[in-house]
């Protein structure tokens, strides 16, 4: 009976609100970022260990704001492939175009993993042409490479421009001389969309509070208002009780009344 009397005050404290899954395979780096992030816009999330990573969990009504929060911020990171994945010996042989065209990829994932190592990178994107002859006879095509950098509104773009353009030039070949030949590198900023999430409010008595934290005081209050009248019946039974024990040790602890002479009874009778 008590276990489930405390488990109904559990339920009606949690608003028995159900939490549904955000984001899973994650590392402990990843889900940590994703849960401050989420913290600073007021939504509560839990990490869930898994076999194969972290997973992260969110109330049921918090479920949209957090996918809008994390997308505006670029969470969690993708994945890229590294140098040493995409090169990995798997015992089949490779011809020469598809070696060409895993070198592109693992060039382009190694300049995007760096770039977004910048503050206020949110998505960075690289697409590369290396130098190529189309034809047999024919010039040799220049390499060229351009950049999509997706940033933080507050970044200014003109403060990491030529460094992200001589980073870019001195990683592909034959693009050494590039920097300021706007025709071989493009780089291209686009500033994100600032977040401008309105948590609906409601008024609780005398206070305005976010609406899915309603129910969650409502319920304290409830579970308050529950626990003050369990404790004013307890109180009264316990001072009822205790007045009958005292009343039945007066009584129990009051001399005998000897009896008078004149109603005395007589040794004859």
């Amino acid at each position: 009976m008590l276990s489930a009397f405390l488990l109904t005050l559990v339920c009606l404290l949690t608003g028995c609100s159900d939490s549904v899954e955000l984001h899973r395979q994650l590392s402990e780096q990843e889900a940590n970022e994703i849960i401050a992030e989420l913290a600073d816009k007021h939504i509560r999330a839990q990490k869930v260990p898994a076999k194969d990573g972290v997973i992260v969990r969110v109330d049921a009504a918090d479920i949209g704001g957090a996918v809008r929060v994390l997308d505006a911020v670029g969470l969690p990171k993708p994945k890229r492939a590294t140098m040493g994945d995409t090169f990995r010996k798997e015992g089949v042989i490779s011809t020469p175009l598809e070696e060409r065209a895993r070198y592109i990829y693992a060039l382009s994932q190694e300049l995007e993993a760096t770039l977004s190592k910048i503050d206020g990178v949110i998505v960075a994107r690289v697409h590369v042409v290396l130098p190529e002859r189309i034809a047999p006879g024919e010039p040799v095509q220049p390499a060229s490479a351009s950049v999509f950098i997706k940033h933080d509104p507050r970044l200014e773009p003109d403060n990491i421009r030529g460094r992200v353009r001589r980073m870019v030039a001195s990683s592909i070949p034959g693009m050494a001389t590039a920097v300021d030949n706007s025709q071989k590198l493009t780089v291209v900023f686009v500033p994100a969309t600032a977040l401008q999430e309105q948590r609906p409010l409601t008024h609780f008595g005398p206070f305005l509070m976010p609406e899915n934290q309603f129910v969650y005081w409502r319920n304290a209050m409830v579970v308050l208002l529950l626990a003050l009248i369990a404790g004013a019946v307890a109180f009264a039974v316990f001072w009822q009780k205790r007045k009958q024990r005292r009343s039945h040790a007066g009584l129990s602890a009051e001399p005998a009344v000897p009896l008078s002479p004149s109603v005395r009874p007589s040794p004859h009778e």
